[in-house]
């Protein structure tokens, strides 16, 4: 059937072989990078991100036929993503892939260290805090970058439950109460 379509066994396995290494390297050096490459895009990120695709798919798709290694190809990665969506079920495996959240904002008052950890700008978080309607940074009680690139903004006036905040990274050398309620929890 492979020949049928253009394509031999072995230009298919090689689409396939490429696909899960560029998989693999994408998984490995999101983990690495952080968060920040899955956050919302500037236009020069859409640039960037338009080019590591199409990097990516000359890798896979080689010098086979387009459309067979193609649809090669994707299938292969649809499967990657169903693995590894299943695969993040297990804690281990999920806490190795997913970083942890990281606190850029305590008690209205930008964390330096959290900012370049997350690898985010002022600028960036400004543009989160206006688009959320909050007219000053002191509105904040706690700012949080999360793991999937989108920044929480929790509002003061109440208590947080500890376990919202299990889980996120809090800089080094910041000396202030994690939150109101259960003690520290620094990480």
């Amino acid at each position: 059937m492979l020949a049928t379509l253009g394509i031999t066994a072995e230009q298919a396995l090689d689409v396939v072989l490429s696909a899960v290494g560029m998989y693999a390297a994408f998984l490995v050096m999101v983990r690495l990078f952080g968060a920040r490459v899955l956050a919302r895009m500037t236009t020069f990120d859409l640039v960037v991100t338009l080019m590591l695709g199409a990097v990516a798919g000359r890798v896979i798709l080689g010098n086979t036929p387009v459309l067979a290694a193609g649809v090669v190809g994707l299938g292969t990665l649809l499967v990657l993503e169903v693995v590894v969506g299943r695969l993040r079920t297990i804690r281990r495996f999920d806490a190795w892939l997913t970083p942890a959240p990281i606190l850029i904002i305590a008690d209205g008052q930008l964390l330096d260290a959290g900012l370049r950890r997350a690898h985010l700008s002022q600028s960036e978080v400004a543009a989160a805090l206006r688009e959320r309607g909050f007219r000053h940074v002191d509105e904040v009680a706690y700012g949080i970058f999360e793991s999937t690139g989108v920044i929480s903004l929790l509002r003061p006036g109440r208590d947080v439950d500890p376990a919202l905040l299990v889980d996120v990274h809090r800089p080094a050398g910041d000396i202030r109460p994690w939150y109101r309620r259960g003690g520290d929890r620094a990480s």
